[in-house]
């Protein structure tokens, strides 16, 4: 999996050495992180790209975050895009947990979901709340979904 940062340089170690690394950097400069992963995705021309973001944010300090992209070429329902989107953040959350747990960091799973019944996303929200709940972190659902409805969303217009 290549992973990058929002400047376009590459990673050029594992996700979660790159998560390690950067936990212990931002602590000895005296920050207190927490973390948001989300994921987005776009359709164009038959092709549906993905983006997930790791989502760092330092305490009254800005953040940054880490970025991998993804495409398929699958033909799939609203329903089911966004249940993948879900399923992106999870991997990277259930991955990433272990070193959060380590270091105290708090994390959110973010979906880009409209909590307003109106919007055809909004048909995944029960099976996207149980699935991130049930695995034991926490969600955030539109409005307040930023890392997948703001950050994770410039990666993928």
């Amino acid at each position: 999996m290549n992973w990058q940062k929002f400047n376009g340089e590459t990673l050029h170690v594992p996700i979660l050495q790159a998560v390690e690394d950067t936990i212990i950097r931002e602590h000895q400069l005296g920050n207190k992180l927490k973390i948001y992963i989300g994921t987005d995705s776009q359709v164009k021309r038959g092709i549906v790209e993905f983006a997930t973001v790791i989502v760092f944010l330092r305490e009254h300090r800005g953040g940054f975050m880490f970025i991998h992209k993804d495409r398929k070429t699958h033909n799939m329902s609203i329903k089911e895009r966004m249940l993948i989107e879900v399923q992106h953040s999870i991997d990277i959350a259930y991955q990433v947990c272990p070193l959060l747990e380590q270091y105290h960091v708090d994390l959110e799973v973010h979906a880009d979901i409209n909590t307003n019944p109106n919007f055809q996303s909004n048909t995944a929200l029960k099976e996207a709340m149980g699935y991130i709940m049930g695995m034991g972190f926490m969600f955030k659902a539109k409005p307040e979904s930023f890392a997948s409805t703001n950050c994770a969303n410039k990666l993928v217009q």
